[in-house]
C-alpha cells in the first residue's frame, strides 16, 4: 500500500535543496531543524528512496532527489501561481508582477505609466526588466514584456499595439547652423543621426505625399537606443528619425522642429505578450489593461 505524500514534506524538502542547508531551511520555514529533517525522512520513507545524502559537514542530492526536485520544484510553482490567481478574484489585487521592455521604450514610456499604475494598486508591485535582448519569459519567470517588431514566438498570448509613425526632427540651434533640408534628396548633405545603422553611406527609405521614397544619407553617429538618439538631436547633432510619442512634449516646447513635415515612417508592430499556458493572476490582468489604456492616449501621431 502507497504512503501519503505529505505536502509539508515536499516543501521542506525543496526549502533544502534551494538553501543548502538543514539550518537555513528551518529559518525559512519558522520551525525547528529537527521538524526539517524530520519531515524530509518521513518523505524519503514515503517514497521509499533516499532524496539526500547528509554528513556533517555537506548534504547533496541523490540522483532519485534531483530529479524529484526537478519535478516537484515545477508543480510547487504552478500550485502557488493557482493559489494567487485565486486570492486575486477578490477586489484587491496584491503581489508582484514582473514585466519586460526594452531599454529604450522602456526608460521614456513606463516611468510614468508604472507611477500611474502603482497610484491605482499600490499593494502591487512592479519588477521592470529593461534589457536589450529578448527575454525569455517562462524561463525567468517574466509576467508580461512589451515587444516591438515580427513576435518570434508563436506559444505566447500577443495584445496588438498602436506604435504610431516616426518623424524627421532636429533642433533649433542645428536648423539654424545648418538650414534644414526642403526637399528628401537635400537630407544627403546633411549630418543624420540614424538608429542601428553601419556608420557611413545608407538608405532612408520614407512614405512621402507621393508614396515611398528614399534617399541615401550619411551618418558619422548612430546607436541602437532612442532616448540616446533623442538626446544627442537636443544637444545639436543633427537629423533624426524619431517616434512621435518619443518628440511630440519636445516639438510642442519648441526644443525641437520638425524636418520635412510631409515624410513619415511607419511604426513597427507593437504587442503585449504573455506566456499562455500559466494561470493570470488579477494583478497582471489588471497591469495589462492599464497599460493599453495608457497607449490608446499616448500621441503617436501629430494632431
Amino acid at each position: 500500500m502507497e504512503r501519503t505524500i505529505n505536502f509539508d514534506g515536499v516543501t521542506a524538502f525543496l526549502a533544502v535543496v534551494e538553501t543548502q542547508s538543514f539550518t537555513k531551511a528551518a529559518d525559512r520555514l519558522g520551525i525547528a531543524k529537527s521538524a526539517v529533517s524530520r519531515r524530509v525522512s518521513d518523505l524519503e520513507d514515503a517514497l521509499g528512496v533516499r532524496l539526500i545524502h547528509r554528513t556533517t559537514r555537506k548534504l547533496h542530492l541523490t540522483d532519485a532527489g534531483n530529479a524529484y526536485a526537478a519535478h516537484v520544484g515545477r508543480a510547487v510553482t504552478a500550485l502557488t501561481d493557482a493559489n494567487e490567481a485565486v486570492r486575486d478574484l477578490g477586489d484587491s489585487a496584491r503581489g508582484r508582477v514582473k514585466i519586460t521592455a526594452p531599454v529604450d521604450i522602456g526608460a521614456t514610456f513606463l516611468p510614468d505609466v508604472l507611477l500611474r499604475f502603482r497610484e491605482k494598486h499600490p499593494e502591487v508591485a512592479v519588477d521592470c526588466v529593461l534589457a536589450g535582448r529578448q527575454v525569455d519569459l517562462v524561463a525567468e519567470g517574466v509576467d508580461l514584456a512589451l515587444r516591438f517588431g515580427p513576435l518570434q514566438d508563436s506559444s505566447l498570448v500577443a495584445r496588438k499595439l498602436s506604435t504610431g509613425s516616426s518623424f524627421l526632427v532636429a533642433s533649433p540651434a542645428y536648423a539654424e547652423k545648418h538650414g534644414l533640408p526642403k526637399k528628401l534628396s537635400d537630407l544627403a548633405s546633411h549630418e543624420l543621426v540614424i538608429f542601428k545603422a553601419q556608420h557611413g553611406k545608407m538608405r532612408l527609405e520614407l512614405e512621402g505625399p507621393k508614396g515611398p521614397e528614399s534617399v541615401d544619407v550619411t551618418s558619422k553617429l548612430t546607436a541602437d537606443d532612442l532616448s540616446f538618439l533623442r538626446r544627442a538631436v537636443l544637444d545639436g547633432a543633427g537629423i533624426a528619425l524619431l517616434p512621435w510619442f518619443l518628440v511630440a512634449t519636445s516639438v510642442d516646447a519648441g526644443d525641437l522642429v520638425r524636418v520635412l513635415p510631409k515624410y513619415r515612417r511607419a511604426g513597427v508592430p507593437g504587442h503585449l505578450v504573455y506566456p499562455s499556458a500559466r494561470l493570470l493572476p488579477r494583478r497582471v490582468s489588471l497591469l495589462i489593461e492599464h497599460l493599453l489604456d495608457e497607449l490608446r492616449v499616448l500621441r503617436i501621431e501629430p494632431s
